[in-house]
């Protein structure tokens, strides 16, 4: 069975985050106040309805709370969010994921309970930083604060070496999660796996330990 994901909110992140949903073969449903807006997503959301999802009586008939995850998205209206948030949570909804405009506004959604807060603006700026300060970081992403997943390209310094001979886990504190050569991914890589010049070596660890790494041991 198909998950369902219900996006409330169809500005230029909701409206993104529908079709590339959708593009994935998920069960879509789009919500938004403004008819206009809905009529956009008719032809690409499987249901694309006009409502207000601050009112209770929405949620129930709109079954809301047998989605997987209902994805709020209102742009700069806070106490929107909020309220919608709020409502959701009240009427039992498993997973609700909250665009943030503000660290003041996460602080709110993270006390009345959502379950994951997004920053879409915060977050690429952050990938992007990271990837233009480097010429090895080709991807970034972060997990917590403390913690990162970053994607790193070999260089000749760690050509033809196996994973046991670089020992990044001993050394750097962090872990070769996967690598990618070509279209082709080895995931948890054997430690007899030898590394070749231009590989994609997905990294997870602690973002002091992924620095250290990234800037003496490849």
């Amino acid at each position: 069975m198909k998950k369902q994901f219900a996006v409330i909110g169809l500005g230029r992140f909701g409206g993104n985050l529908v079709r590339e949903l959708s593009e994935l073969g998920a069960d879509v449903l789009a919500i938004d106040i403004d008819e206009e807006v809905v009529e956009k997503y008719r032809d690409v959301a499987e249901h694309a309805v006009r409502a207000n999802a601050m009112d209770e009586n929405v949620i129930k008939e709109l079954g809301l709370r047998n989605f997987d995850h209902v994805i709020v998205s209102f742009g700069e209206n806070i106490e929107a969010s909020i309220l919608t948030t709020l409502q959701l949570k009240d009427h039992g909804v498993k997973e609700v994921w909250v665009k943030a405009s503000s660290t003041y506004h996460q602080k709110v959604l993270d006390k009345i309970g959502a379950d994951k807060v997004i920053h879409p603006e915060r977050d690429m700026a952050r990938r992007i930083a990271h990837h233009i300060t480097s010429e090895k970081v080709i991807d970034y992403i972060e997990l917590s604060k403390e913690h990162s997943i970053v994607e790193i390209v070999a260089s000749n310094k760690v050509a033809n070496k196996t994973l046991i001979d670089l020992d990044v886990r001993a050394r750097y504190g962090c872990n070769i999660i996967a690598i990618q050569r070509g279209d082709d991914i080895i995931v948890s890589p054997p430690a007899e796996e030898v590394i070749q010049k231009n590989d994609l070596l997905i990294v997870i660890g602690d973002n002091r330990d992924l620095n250290r790494f990234e800037k003496e041991g490849i």
